[in-house]
């Protein structure tokens, strides 16, 4: 059933965000964490019907073509603080491993249900081993795009989850998967993707070591490898009209 509040929740969350990250010398004193905190709330609250999105059907295409891209975007509103929008994944589509360069985002479910993979980034001062192998080996300038990084968590969402948060040192680095048909979730990023400002986004592949460092830890949590690599071909975004109220910041 619609909100007679639709309108105002969806601004609210806006108005917040804008409030939330506006200033980035604050980032992880008590204030933000306050105000992170109020956001994390509004975003609990909010679901599709606010936003005016149906959940879709399954997608009677086996391959996606060139005008039906696995996953579309609506954009809702960007300031040089904040982005939001909405992500639409088709039945069985991912949104490969990549990561958020210095920012914080909030990921919350509109409708389906997905599954997120989240990495931390150790010391990125730290280099591979010459004596640790991996299968299929890699040659040797491949190992200068090499991450060391943790598995962070391995986590299904659903829109009566909360949101899925991550910082510039938390579950920076992710994959989204849907899981049992078409999903959607509504996505703040702060700041705003910016290659020229050092916030391009990046992906990844995990790699595979063999058997003698399979179990290494970090602090109990499993250590892998990460390789930087090209936007995978199957995987392209495109996009669609936001239908919902509109958003003033």
């Amino acid at each position: 059933m619609l909100r007679d509040n639709m309108t105002s929740i969806v601004q609210k969350i806006a108005r917040q965000a804008l409030v939330t990250f506006r200033n980035p010398s604050s980032f992880g004193d008590k204030a933000f964490l306050g105000n992170q905190c109020k956001l994390q709330s509004l975003m609990t609250e909010i679901r599709a019907a606010d936003l005016k999105i149906a959940p879709r059907k399954v997608d009677s295409a086996s391959t996606p073509l060139p005008h039906n891209p696995p996953v579309t975007y609506m954009h809702i509103c960007e300031t040089d603080e904040f982005s939001m929008g909405v992500f639409l994944l088709k039945s069985g589509a991912s949104i490969p491993l990549h990561d958020h360069p210095g920012m914080y985002g909030m990921l919350k479910v509109m409708y389906g249900k997905v599954r997120i993979t989240c990495f931390d980034r150790l010391d990125k001062s730290t280099s591979v081993a010459s004596d640790t192998q991996f299968s299929p080996p890699l040659l040797p300038f491949q190992r200068g795009a090499l991450r060391r990084s943790i598995l962070g968590s391995v986590g299904e969402f659903t829109e009566e989850s909360g949101p899925c948060i991550l910082t510039p040192d938390r579950n920076n680095l992710h994959q989204i998967d849907a899981v049992d048909g078409p999903t959607a979730f509504l996505d703040i990023l702060a700041p705003p993707y910016d290659p020229d400002d050092g916030r391009d986004c990046h992906y990844y592949k995990v790699l595979q070591s063999v058997p003698d460092s399979e179990d290494k830890k970090a602090d109990g949590q499993k250590e892998v490898w990460l390789m930087e690599v090209s936007q995978p071909s199957e995987f392209w975004c495109g996009g669609e009209p936001y239908p919902g109220p509109e958003v003033k910041i």
